[in-house]
């Protein structure tokens, strides 16, 4: 059975199946996650069988909520699926708005809940192959660096993330 996400359609937020949403470019709900270590953020690299930026590199997780699904709850369960990762604090830090073309004829646009976990270094993570190909702790001035020399190794939203929204999704640490 085919994924349904929220998204608007004249104007009505209705059911939608998700790769249809993409194909239309239709602005739909998601949500973002950033797990933290001090200044050092998780990223994972998508799975090579994901139907659209496989292989980039990205924030902790994201996803679409359910239809009737919280976006802290889509937050909490994506974070297990992909990474089994559980029992971090969720801190709601803003809601962002963007539209980026991510490859085969698909667009995301994206109005999206982003969070920020504080996790330490021992955190207990069990990769999820259908989702993830890898994973690395990064400190944030190393990944302005990173993305600024490799850009198309990361995924457009986040280089939009770190280019609009910064201050907002980690507060006072100022680029590199």
């Amino acid at each position: 059975m085919s994924e349904m996400i929220p998204a608007w359609v004249n104007g009505e937020l209705t059911p939608v199946e998700k790769l249809e949403a993409h194909r239309q470019g239709l602005r739909h709900k998601a949500i973002s996650v950033f797990v933290m270590d001090g200044e050092k953020v998780l990223l994972q690299r998508r799975a090579l069988g994901k139907y659209h930026t496989p292989g980039f590199w990205t924030n902790t997780c994201c996803t679409h909520p359910r239809w009737d699904e919280s976006a802290e709850d889509c937050a909490r369960r994506r974070l297990k699926e992909e990474l089994g990762i559980t029992g971090l604090p969720l801190d709601f830090r803003q809601q962002v708005e963007y539209r980026a073309d991510v490859g085969n004829g698909l667009i995301e646009h994206e109005l999206v809940d982003i969070f920020v976990a504080p996790a330490g270094p021992d955190l207990l993570i069990e990769m999820n192959p259908d989702e993830v190909m890898d994973v690395k702790w990064i400190d944030l001035h190393d990944l302005d660096r990173a993305v600024k020399a490799e850009p198309d190794a990361y995924t457009p939203w986040l280089r939009i993330y770190l280019d609009q929204h910064r201050e907002r999704i980690f507060g006072t640490l100022s680029p590199a």
